[in-house]
């Protein structure tokens, strides 16, 4: 995710290239991407909800 804490490892070259390999998206998410899974697991729309939600832009597609 794409953040002040990540922002060193997306700023250097080589960094970028290897965090970036694994999600098929080809890029990092923005927190306001996550934000709506985060809201939805919150609400009581999930009283019932059990497994795993993977946001990960892909990269355990591949």
């Amino acid at each position: 995710m794409e953040t002040p804490m990540t922002r060193r490892w997306l700023d250097d070259p080589v960094m970028r290239g290897a965090v970036l390999s694994g999600p098929l998206m080809g890029r990092a998410a923005a927190p306001e991407e996550i934000a709506g899974t985060v809201l939805y697991l919150c609400s009581p729309m999930t009283t019932f909800a059990t497994g795993t939600f993977i946001i990960d832009g892909g990269q355990t597609a591949h």
